[in-house]
């Protein structure tokens, strides 16, 4: 991640995951403003991380759908500090381990579902955009934007509209 976005005092994060190799034009505008874009897994096609990155700086992990040679440079989980702000990336949440981190995270960003949710639990936002390309439970495709700053680390859900 770029020194200039851990560096900041407040910051702007697009989320996104579960995208299975398509990426709709709705995205691009909703992140324009974003200072780093966080992909949380099923990516689908390395082209997704590289038109992203055109948007704004990308980190991304693995999902278990994301097969292939493209893959290896993608890690399983991310920790990312912002503003003082741990943000802790992992596509599968039932694979977070919260009792082996002696440093507690302010943020968990997650995917895998297809379900979008923001919800605060003891101090941690817990954050899964839901999917881009291809919702269920009758959701609709959704991204999340993240704002951390000092004070507020806060998310909300972006409809992308059907």
């Amino acid at each position: 991640m770029p020194d200039k976005i851990q560096n900041k005092k407040s910051c702007l994060i697009g989320i996104i995951s579960d995208t299975h190799g398509r990426l709709p034009q709705s995205v691009a505008k909703v992140f324009q403003k974003a200072d780093l874009i966080i992909h949380a897994g099923d990516i689908g096609d390395p082209e997704i991380i590289a038109a992203l990155t055109k948007i704004a700086p990308t980190t991304a992990v693995r999902g278990n759908m994301d097969m292939g040679s493209w893959t290896n440079q993608l890690r399983k989980h991310e920790t990312i500090t912002i503003a003082d702000k741990r943000v802790h990336v992992i596509h599968e949440f039932h694979h977070l381990d919260l009792e082996a981190d002696a440093n507690p995270y302010h943020a968990v960003i997650y995917g895998h579902t297809h379900r979008p949710q923001v919800d605060k639990r003891q101090e941690v936002l817990y954050v899964n955009p839901g999917s881009a390309v291809q919702p269920r439970y009758g959701y609709p495709p959704s991204v999340a934007l993240l704002e951390i700053n000092e004070d507020v680390v806060e998310a909300r859900l972006v409809d992308l509209g059907r």
